[in-house]
């Protein structure tokens, strides 16, 4: 029956234990019982709260990824772009064949971590598995860079690719914050008239800094990473601006224009599906091919260590290879 609280329609659930599936791997099974603490958040305007809490965070996530890296070794070169780096990043899996592709990724964090080495070591598995060059840019971030000096970096680094590859070659790849960068990046160069990439892979992506949507209810606590609505990381990196901005939250934005192909994963767990869900019939609506892959029992971070972990990436670039041409 459907009641209401606070003059809002809805249903009062009440409370329950929520098992774990057996319809998934004893791997993703294990992953699942871990206890992921909720970190408090600086006050907005609390800039060296901030710095100390992203300096402590990514001390444990340079650690982490430099971990899962290391079944995947792979070259990296720096190059200094106008305010950030972006790594180039080339497997020692290259294959010749893919000599003329590329893809662009964005890391995800919340706009505010994973900066740093970290974007080299979260690259090397995709580029490992897709035996490709992945260029990754470790754009800028609040407290002291918000928006749009993220999205400036990524633009400028597709057009630092645009001088070296074929649009046809390049792919853009993005989760969560990097989700988001990478769908407002071709945004933005469409509009200014810039060639469109191949394809988009999208995982996770936080493409509503309104953070509006069912799964913020029904998965709040359920997902083991997100555990529930993060309005400060939002507020810090729009900085003051209309959170509906097209750029800010690429979820409202025009897809009539054009847009590459898309594919766009998350897990019945994860905050962040209805923004998925969304940006996938924003993209339909307007004609855009787009792949939507909804993964049983994933939260918004991938069942690390698990089977079903390298299936969602290769998903991921099946999609995108199928998608790049290499004459």
């Amino acid at each position: 029956m459907t009641e209401s609280n606070n003059d809002k329609p809805g249903l009062h659930i009440p409370a329950r234990f929520i098992p774990t599936p057996t319809t998934i791997s004893p791997e993703a099974q294990a992953f699942m019982s871990i206890q992921i603490p909720i970190v408090p958040l600086p006050d907005l305007a609390d800039k060296p709260g901030w710095r100390k809490y992203i300096d402590g965070m990514n001390q444990m996530i340079t650690g982490q990824t430099s971990m899962l890296a290391q079944p995947y070794p792979a070259d990296s070169i720096a190059h200094k772009l106008s305010a950030s780096t972006l790594y180039e990043v080339k497997p020692k899996t290259l294959q010749a064949k893919n000599e003329k592709r590329a893809i662009l990724f964005a890391h995800g964090g919340g706009f505010v971590l994973g900066g740093g080495m970290a974007v080299v070591y979260a690259a090397q598995p995709m580029a490992s598995l897709a035996q490709t060059r992945i260029y990754s840019i470790d754009y800028r971030m609040p407290p002291d860079y918000p928006f749009p000096a993220p999205l400036d970096d990524v633009v400028e680094a597709y057009r630092w690719l645009l001088e070296r590859y074929e649009p046809e070659n390049i792919a853009l790849w993005g989760g969560s914050a990097g989700g988001n960068l990478v769908a407002a990046a071709i945004l933005k160069a469409r509009d200014v008239g810039l060639p469109m990439p191949a394809a988009c892979a999208l995982q996770s992506p936080a493409v509503d800094c309104t953070e509006s949507g069912d799964s913020y209810e029904t998965n709040r606590m359920l997902d083991i990473l997100l555990k529930e609505r993060s309005p400060q990381l939002f507020a810090l990196y729009a900085g003051g601006l209309d959170l509906r901005d097209p750029f800010l939250s690429p979820v409202f934005a025009d897809y009539s224009k054009g847009f590459p192909p898309t594919i766009l994963v998350s897990g019945t767990r994860d905050l962040l599906l209805s923004s998925t869900v969304n940006l996938h019939r924003a993209l339909r609506r307007a004609g855009v091919e787009a792949e939507l892959h909804i993964w049983e029992a994933m939260c918004h971070m991938p069942f690390i260590g698990a089977p079903e972990e390298k299936e969602v990436m290769m998903e991921q670039i099946r999609f995108l290879q199928e998608r790049t041409t290499v004459s």
